[in-house]
Parts: structure tokens; sequence; C-alpha cells
């Protein structure tokens, strides 16, 4: 598999399409970070005290420059979700490889911010299953986490529809942080 910073690989189904995050989303994407119902699923453990809740399209493109400034750097690739029957985006997934600590050692680190209308296990699945079985590759771990927080019941659900397993490990943070409420998913 080619180097996913030097070729960052599309992804589609019958309903959704995954590309690199480009400038040209920034409108959609306030819609997504300014709802108020889907921030607090976000995952912005580790980021600085970031919460992702912009209101601003001047915000907003300040983060997608930086999204696009990570992924140069190597850091983690973050794709728009694009609803195709709509022709819209409608959230962003980012991973990353992890080896950090003992318990997310060669992880995928999978990040999902989606609008709150799409907030349901059976949309969830149906992205999620876009780029899973890739991931491995892609990212060179054997396994994939992702949060879910308490009150992000679908997402819990649709998570382990896909197989993925509720664990009470913590992610530390650069900081010495711990953060919880993980799901992970080993290769098979």
């Amino acid at each position: 598999m080619k180097d996913i910073y030097e070729y960052c690989p599309e992804f589609e189904n019958a309903k959704y399409r995954l590309r690199l995050i480009s400038q040209e989303d920034a409108s959609d994407l306030l819609k997504v970070y300014s709802d108020a119902k889907a921030v607090p699923f976000f995952n912005s453990d580790n980021c600085n005290g970031d919460d992702f809740y912009y209101t601003a399209i001047e915000r907003m493109k300040q983060a997608v420059d930086f999204w696009i400034f990570s992924y140069d750097k190597r850091y983690f690739v973050r794709w728009s979700i694009i609803d195709k029957e709509k022709s819209e985006v409608i959230g962003t997934i980012e991973l990353f490889h992890r080896d950090a600590d003992v318990h997310f050692y060669e992880c995928g680190l999978l990040r999902l911010d989606l609008r709150s209308d799409y907030e349901n296990a059976k949309e969830i699945e149906n992205i999620i299953l876009l780029i899973k079985s890739a991931t491995y590759d892609m990212f060179y771990c054997d396994k994939i986490a992702t949060k879910a927080v308490p009150t992000a019941m679908e997402r819990a659900k649709a998570l382990q529809n896909l197989g993925f397993v509720a664990t009470d490990k913590k992610i530390v943070g650069h900081d010495g942080t711990e953060y919880g409420d993980y799901f992970i998913l080993e290769k098979d």
C-alpha cells in the first residue's frame, strides 16, 4: 500500500464518499461544528483544550487549514464525509497511528465528527465500514480505537455492531491527562 501521507485514498459506497479535507468544505463543516447537539460526541482528547465548537466561518477555515497542515506534516489524516445524495459534507473522520502507551500501542486512533442528524447507529456503521478494513494497512496498526462517551448510545451501538469492544483502559495524553470511554477493534 502507498504511503497515506503521499497519496490519500478515497472511499465510497452507495451513500457516502470519504476524501481528503479541503477548504471548499468549510461552509458545510461549519454546520457540523456549530451543531450544539453534535459537539458533545466529538473526541477532543489531547487537543490542547479545543472543544471543536465553531460558530464563525473564519474559525472553521482556520481549523481546516490546521488539518491540512497536519496532513502535510504527517500528524494525522482527516477525511471529509460526503453524503452523495445531498452533495454535502456532513462530518469528518480523522485517523492516525498511535504508539504512546501500552494499551493503545500499534493503534489506529479514529475520530468521527458527525452532524447530529447523522448520529444514529445505521449511518455510523455505514460510514465506519468504508474505512475500517483499510485502516490496518494505511496506519500500520493491529487495532483501531475510537471514543464514544456514555451519552453517545447510538454510536456505542454502532461500534458494538461492528465488533468494537468497550475498554476501561485510558489513553494518556501528552501532558499526562488520562482519557477514557474508548472502544477497541482488534485486527482479525
